[in-house]
């Protein structure tokens, strides 16, 4: 399993994510089950967002943001601030059952007991 973890801060995080999976495929990793971690949640937010909008416009945009990249890897992201220690619990869930699953496909006559 490989943890790709995004600088979504960095104004040209779609590219360097497009670069990373442009690599991946050429060394012949692409096939492996791949999360992907939105890093720096809360730069994106400072440096996106003026200080005027609503939070409720907030909100919606980081819902629509999140929805997008849900689909693109299909439901494997989680959107982070390891700074401020956002979302880490859900980022640990995540990687444990992406664990569980891989388990019990390579050892299905075993049961997961963690």
């Amino acid at each position: 399993m490989l943890l790709h973890v995004v600088d979504i801060s960095h104004p040209q995080y779609e590219t360097q994510l497009g670069v990373v999976n442009k690599t991946l495929q050429e060394i012949g990793a692409f096939n492996k089950p791949v999360i992907t971690i939105f890093n720096k949640m809360d730069l994106y937010e400072k440096y996106t967002f003026d200080e005027w909008l609503d939070d409720a416009v907030k909100q919606e945009l980081l819902l629509d943001l999140k929805q997008r990249w849900l689909r693109e890897t299909n439901n494997n992201a989680v959107f982070i601030s390891a700074l401020e220690k956002k979302n880490i619990d859900e980022l640990r869930t995540v990687i444990l059952h992406k664990v569980k699953d891989l388990y019990q496909v390579r050892y299905p006559y075993k049961t997961v007991y963690f």
